[in-house]
């Protein structure tokens, strides 16, 4: 279950560092709402799985999936360019997620 709520928890980072930039520096109301709501799940679910799981493997986990997924929606929306160097780079951060979790 832990792992679990550390998956959802880097999604929701994703989320709250999308809603921040496009906050403007808190000047948008709705993302900056969206920012405080996912930041709070995100922290909270990070706060759970740490209970079970080694916080070294917990943080490296939960930013790399927020890190990934962050950098695919802005690329995916065009305000990001992209290049096969940093799919690779991308590719790489997914790998060492997945191996952390294989080791554990």
């Amino acid at each position: 279950m832990s792992w679990f709520v550390l998956v959802v928890s880097g999604v929701l980072e994703a989320v709250w560092a999308t809603a921040l930039g496009r906050s403007e520096g808190f000047s948008r109301l709705g993302p900056s709402v969206v920012f405080v709501a996912a930041l709070a799940a995100s922290m909270a679910g990070l706060a759970y799985a740490m209970r079970e799981l080694p916080v070294g493997t917990a943080y490296a986990v939960w930013v790399g999936i927020g890190a990934v997924l962050t950098v695919v929606y802005a690329m995916t929306t065009g305000t990001e360019p992209v290049s096969a160097l940093k799919v690779l780079l991308l590719a790489m951060i997914v790998a060492g997620v997945v191996g952390l979790k294989l080791a554990h």
